[in-house]
């Protein structure tokens, strides 16, 4: 096998079953967000998203499913920010424009990230062939 034996490898069925535990909980977690969201546009009473599956999984994410990783940490890097725009209050409890674009980007881009995280465990994996013809394609010049 020489200097290439991941060419010749078979895939870790533990952690591809990691992979999708990881999947699984943050997708369950960001569907419990989703909900609070829900709640606070009904009742505008501020709530405190989850995190924590995230946290938990995101080395398992962003080596496994790193297309997916991108956008999910993005997400997860703004719940401070969502959180604080829940909490400020004008009066009579409204909420000004800015903070509401807030809310509603972060919303927006939930629903695209745990699309995407969907999406990215059910892409077939590019074979071995395939992942070393696209290294060698980014190693060797071009003759066109």
């Amino acid at each position: 096998m020489g200097s290439f034996p991941w060419l010749f490898s078979k895939p870790d069925p533990e952690a591809q079953r990691r992979l999708e535990r990881a999947v699984a909980d943050i997708d369950r977690e960001l569907a419990a967000n989703l909900e609070l969201m829900s709640m606070f546009d009904q009742t505008h009473q501020f709530v405190v998203l989850e995190m924590g599956e995230f946290t938990r999984h995101a080395p398992t994410i962003e080596s496994g499913l790193p297309a997916a990783y991108g956008p999910l940490a993005d997400l997860y890097s703004r719940i401070a920010d969502t959180e604080s725009a829940m909490e400020r209050r004008g009066p009579a409890n409204t909420l000004r424009d800015d903070d509401r674009a807030v809310i509603e980007t972060w919303e927006g881009d939930a629903r695209v990230a745990q699309r995407g995280l969907r999406e990215a465990l059910s892409t077939p994996r590019p074979s071995a062939f395939q992942t070393l013809f696209r290294r060698l394609r980014g190693v060797l010049p071009s003759r066109r």
